[in-house]
């Protein structure tokens, strides 16, 4: 499976990503339209997509402000999972926080996902702490960075 990295294209691919973000989390955690729509165009936001042929198989948000990167969500669809997607477009994302200026990419996710916790521990992300009911539904979340080089 030969998986392309692409911009996101905001006329074609919104609905498709929307869907995506549904079926990557649960209803407490997934974003509303709203939601998606405003941090794919806050100040210095970025969108990667991964493309499997002509399907989507998955997709980065990221923005950045000064010297610090934010990764607002990685969606891979079931299916493309443990095939790397993940990790093409989180390669992709550093680089181009690294090309904007960012230095440090920070994060949060749910404390008691442990697979995604493993994967941002495998690119070298360590936690800063835990932040208390930062989810909807009263999760607890790790707020986690990394330098880059």
């Amino acid at each position: 499976m030969k998986i392309v990295l692409r911009d996101y294209a905001a006329e074609s691919d919104f609905e498709a990503l929307h869907e995506i973000d549904k079926k990557c989390f649960e209803p407490a955690i997934a974003y509303s339209r709203g939601q998606l729509r405003e941090y794919l165009t806050l100040p210095g936001a970025d969108c990667v997509v991964a493309e499997a042929g002509r399907k989507i198989a998955g997709f980065l948000v990221a923005a950045h402000e000064r010297r610090v990167g934010y990764i607002v969500t990685i969606d891979v669809l079931q299916a493309y999972r443990r095939a790397g997607v993940g990790t093409l477009l989180l390669g992709e994302a550093e680089r181009r926080l690294a090309a904007a200026g960012a230095r440090q990419v920070e994060l949060e996710t749910a404390t008691d996902n442990v697979s995604a916790i493993a994967f941002w521990e495998k690119h070298g992300y360590r936690s800063r702490g835990v932040i208390k009911s930062y989810y909807p539904d009263g999760r607890d979340a790790f707020s986690m960075s990394k330098l880059l080089a």
